[in-house]
């Protein structure tokens, strides 16, 4: 049987205990506020759950850019050259530098999510290795395609 207090029953009403841990709701009922952070424990695919979401994002801007870049290769040589001159500079570098490992990640996580998907991959361990290796292959595909553009001589500081 349910022991939760009746909508104007004063004498048990659990939002009013000093722990903060319950909230009336707006159609009058009190529940508990969820524990969210406070209870978990960070784990490796938290971590890469969250920053699919984040690169996600990150590739939205991303996509801005690339648009500014074609309006100022549309707009002729003058804006072209303001363009990449700020895209060139060490600040610029590190935006493409961050997009780049922003869409590494975000297709290392999206494959991850189809071997989910097949049914593969689900337990604790083998879900914590496929993280980690997502984040892995982000970072090592971003170092490599930057480092071959800085050693050919395509990108210069």
């Amino acid at each position: 049987m349910s022991t939760s207090p009746l909508p104007g029953d004063a004498s048990n009403d659990p939002s009013d205990h000093q722990t903060g841990r319950f909230v009336r709701q707006p159609n009058g009922r009190v529940r508990p506020l969820s524990p969210h952070l406070q209870v978990w424990r960070w784990h490796v695919t938290m971590l890469a759950s969250i920053l699919v979401r984040v690169t996600g994002g990150a590739l939205a801007v991303g996509v801005l850019l690339v648009a500014i870049w074609l309006m100022a290769l549309a707009f002729g040589p003058d804006a072209y050259a303001v363009f990449t001159g700020w895209m060139g500079s060490p600040l610029g570098l590190l935006v493409w530098i961050g997009l780049t490992a922003a869409l590494a990640y975000h297709f290392a996580g999206g494959v991850r999510h189809l071997i989910w998907d097949a049914g593969e991959g689900l337990t604790p361990k083998s879900a914590n290795l496929l993280s980690t290796a997502s984040i892995a292959f982000a970072v090592v595909v971003t170092v490599a395609f930057w480092a071959g553009l800085f050693m050919t001589g395509r990108v210069v500081l």
